[in-house]
């Protein structure tokens, strides 16, 4: 019996990576399933999650929603801010500072592309 060289068997594995479908009908990338790494993570799926069934949340709707930290919604929403998934708009009401967010399209469109992955993947498992 000849082993096989790690380069061949990654080979192998690539080739052979089923390729998904979503529930959706729409097809998975060509390539082995991959997901987002920026929503992936638990606070913000939950904040983009949120995001997408409320048109506009305040900061502290956001966090009061989420349970979560002042600091910790602020880097997550930074995070998703800078990938240019989520929009902040800060304004003042009665000397009160007031900051909002939205989804953007780019954002919809990377929950909807997470949501099909996830969907194929759960798919996949309940046809093995």
């Amino acid at each position: 019996m000849v082993a096989k060289s790690s380069a061949a068997k990654r080979k192998q594995t690539k080739e052979s990576a089923p390729r998904l479908r979503s529930v959706r009908g729409r097809a998975a990338a060509e390539e082995p399933l991959q997901l987002d790494r920026l929503i992936h993570e638990r606070m913000r799926l939950a904040l983009v999650s949120a995001l997408a069934v409320n048109e506009v949340l305040s900061f502290n709707e956001l966090k009061a929603l989420l349970d979560t930290s002042d600091g910790n919604l602020s880097v997550h929403a930074r995070k998703l801010e800078d990938a240019g998934y989520v929009a902040c708009h800060k304004s003042f009401a009665d000397r009160v500072p007031r900051t909002e967010y939205r989804l953007t399209a780019r954002g919809r469109k990377a929950l909807d592309r997470y949501l099909s992955h996830m969907e194929a993947l759960i798919d996949s498992m309940r046809d093995a």
